[in-house]
């Protein structure tokens, strides 16, 4: 298991792109008591949106997983201790002691006031901050052989955008129409705003710490990119969709300069 629950790069940018279930890691405690079985607990992550932070030169990717702590949810949904908090999933074979869900909550914790230390730089530095808040969702949840969900209630990309003030509308059109307008194969990608998904927890805490100063836009990635039951990794649809999201990237930083 990797030594610290995440891993932060910093430069040069206005930008902060994170990859908060990225993970797949699990302290020992907790690893002892979960119930789902790796390939379950793989499908309901956001496996290689690690892969796509690096449109920015301030990054964060967590390596500890959803099902240890939920960086992405209020601090008291942040463990998942029924299945409904699941998708249905029985993830307990007894339940948490009050010490392991106390020690979880202290890695929440000890994410997001490390959050604000390098927000506030960034906003120090360029007197603004834009989140790209990357993440993945599934689309075939009936069984590897069943129909894709519904395209019509599932957009190929999925913009949170619901806590963002008024006063970032020309950033946000920036990055949804580089996003929507780029050749994606023979068309272009299906990218709508607040369809499937309005932003989560951290995209909540962003927009209301910073307002003027600071925006988080959640990108949800349906998992046209991989075999979700597989697991397998289609290496041409993930950078494609990551040169999309770079050019889109590039559109942020210049909204931000005309300002």
């Amino acid at each position: 298991m990797t030594s610290d629950p995440w891993t932060v790069v910093t430069g040069d940018d206005p930008i902060l792109a994170t990859a908060l279930h990225a993970g797949h890691e699990l302290r020992p405690e907790v690893s002892a008591l979960m119930k789902l079985s790796d390939a379950d607990q793989l499908r309901e992550e956001d496996p290689f949106t690690d892969q796509m932070v690096g449109v920015a030169k301030n990054s964060i990717v967590v390596h500890r997983s959803r099902f240890e702590v939920d960086i992405n949810r209020p601090r008291d949904k942040a463990i998942y201790r029924v299945p409904s908090d699941a998708w249905g999933l029985d993830i307990w074979s007894a339940e948490p002691a009050d010490d392991l869900v106390n020690a979880s909550l202290e890695v929440y914790d000890s994410f997001y006031e490390q959050l604000g230390r390098l927000c506030d730089q960034v906003v120090e530095a360029h007197g603004h901050i834009v989140v790209l808040d990357i993440h993945s969702y599934n689309h075939r949840r009936g069984g590897p052989d069943a129909p894709v969900d519904d395209p019509e209630l599932n957009p190929e990309i999925n913009l949170g955008t619901k806590t963002i003030a008024a006063s970032w509308d020309d950033v946000v059109s920036a990055f949804t129409e580089t996003m929507s307008e780029l050749p994606f194969y023979d068309d272009s990608l299906d990218v709508r705003t607040n369809v499937k998904f309005t932003g989560g927890q951290m995209s909540r805490w962003i927009n209301g710490r910073y307002g003027d100063t600071g925006c988080s836009i959640a990108v949800e990635i349906k998992k046209i990119y991989m075999d979700e039951w597989s697991g397998v990794l289609d290496e041409d649809i993930a950078a494609s969709i990551g040169r999309i999201i770079e050019a889109a990237a590039d559109s942020v930083r210049e909204a931000l300069q005309q300002r």
